[in-house]
């Protein structure tokens, strides 16, 4: 599955799941940069090495707060991703 597509079942099933707006906002933003960094790849073709090596780019830049946020998400959503099949 692409990742975009994956996104929107994402957020579909967490709108269902009653998590917020600003949190579906905050989730919109770092599917984005994810999707910039790998361009539209399906997910199947990511692995843990290139998800690390993501993470250690953009986190060069950022606070530990939003780093963390950044790993929160990315855990979430390849964990649904993986639950969904």
């Amino acid at each position: 599955m692409l990742l975009s597509k994956a996104w929107a079942s994402f957020e579909a099933d967490k709108r269902i799941e009653g998590f917020s707006p600003q949190t579906l906002r905050a989730y919109l933003l770092q599917s984005s940069l994810l999707i910039d960094y790998f361009k539209d790849v399906e997910m199947e073709l990511l692995d843990t090495n290139q998800l690390k090596e993501y993470l250690a780019i953009s986190g060069k830049h950022l606070k530990p707060a939003s780093l963390a946020h950044r790993i929160r998400f990315k855990k979430s959503f390849f964990r649904w991703s993986h639950e969904e099949g």
